[in-house]
């Protein structure tokens, strides 16, 4: 993804299969295809979406385009369902790609033709829902139920799975994905990019929230325990970043019970980051739905510990790992909001507190969340596949 030098050996390809190329919630994987080093990422899937990541006029390879034409769903229909689309398996067999590196194990079902088709080893990332998410809820979308079908054959396919936590790890065990096959590996966040900032502690006493507006996401609890931190400390701020479909019911909620608050929906990743300088702490409250939906890591966690951002967290996901056990976070149980409340207030409170944080914050990061050493890491395990193979 980045320049070379001239005179560099040329570098085998790697296919990055996402169904749909890029959203902006997902600048994890578009970051991570431009920390590669060893290998040329090329990034292919089934659509381009509208408002996605600037790809830096990298075009990637897909069926269909922004516009979504009834002839570019039907080419999509009949890859998925049929595995058929001549066109696109030679436009990407013209890449001569040394592997296939697919996204979420629904995705990476959708990709099997091109397995197959090129003859390479297929690496698989789980990050969530893909492997928390019960059988039950994946029947009622066509992309579930292709994946249904077809997960044994991926067990088989698949030289790797790549699971974003522990907690990933032992879900995908349980869902009966092969043992042998699951390599636990984070992606990683660009410590250059995400640095603390000297500012951070000035200000307002205001508590972050970033994500999608869904129920595993926990924004609620958050809501309501902003309420009770309102009541001891009422110039507290509270900043959702982020949409979805929740969110014209957690405004509702928010109207009703909290004095100080803003929803500033989805927003570009810089003015994240900017949002995490002028934070005091990031709160992510995420839960296990009944459905299964829950968080694999948490990229955001994972940036907010980069910059030296306080961190807190319901136990029970991957959330958890992103803190290090608590090492480097404040942890509470699931759906408890007094405790919730409780531990904000501890770190808005207490400087001493919030600075110890974010120096373990940061150590944690760099030990654990290193971009380019993770990236390097993955590049070592696709040599080890390619030798395997």
């Amino acid at each position: 993804m980045d320049a070379r030098r001239p005179g560099m050996a040329a570098l085998d390809t790697v296919l990055i299969f996402r169904s749909e190329l890029l959203p902006l919630s997902e600048t994890f994987i578009f970051n991570q295809m431009r920390a590669m080093r060893s290998f040329d990422p090329v990034l292919t899937g089934l659509r381009l979406i509208p408002n996605s990541i600037d790809l830096n006029q990298r075009q990637p390879i897909s069926i269909a385009g922004c516009r979504n034409t009834l002839r570019d769903g039907l080419r999509r229909r009949l890859f998925c369902e049929f595995r058929h689309d001549p066109g696109f398996l030679r436009r990407v067999a013209k890449t001569n790609p040394a592997l296939l590196h697919s996204h979420f194990a629904v995705d990476a079902c959708l990709s099997l033709p091109l397995s197959a088709h090129l003859g390479v080893p297929l690496i698989v990332t789980l990050h969530g829902y893909d492997v928390t998410r019960h059988d039950a809820h994946f029947r009622r979308t066509a992309p579930g139920r292709i994946y249904l079908r077809r997960r044994r054959e991926l067990w088989t396919r698949a030289s790797l799975f790549v699971c974003v936590s522990d907690y990933i790890r032992r879900k995908a065990i349980e869902r009966g994905f092969p043992e042998g096959k699951l390599w636990r590996h984070a992606i990683g966040v660009d410590l250059e990019v995400f640095q603390p900032c000297p500012l951070q502690s000035c200000g307002p006493a205001r508590v972050l929230f970033v994500g999608r507006l869904v129920e595993n996401k926990g924004c609620v609890h958050l809501i309501r325990a902003m309420a009770l931190v309102q009541e001891q400390l009422p110039e507290a701020e509270l900043l959702i970043v982020g949409d979805g479909p929740l969110r014209a019911s957690l405004e509702a909620e928010a109207r009703g019970q909290v004095r100080r608050y803003r929803f500033a929906g989805m927003r570009p990743h810089d003015e994240v980051r900017r949002a995490m300088h002028q934070a005091s702490v990031l709160v992510m409250p995420s839960i296990e739905t009944a459905s299964g939906d829950s968080e694999g890591l948490g990229m955001v966690m994972c940036e907010a510990q980069a910059i030296g951002l306080p961190g807190i967290a319901f136990r029970g996901t991957g959330v958890e790992e992103a803190l290090a056990n608590g090492e480097s976070g404040l942890l509470v149980n699931p759906g408890d909001e007094p405790a919730l409340a409780e531990a904000i207030l501890r770190v808005l409170n207490d400087a001493g507190l919030r600075s110890r944080l974010a120096l373990a914050g940061r150590r944690n990061a760099e030990e654990r969340f290193d971009l380019h050493k993770q990236t390097a890491l993955l590049e070592e395990k696709y040599r080890e596949v390619l030798s395997d193979r």
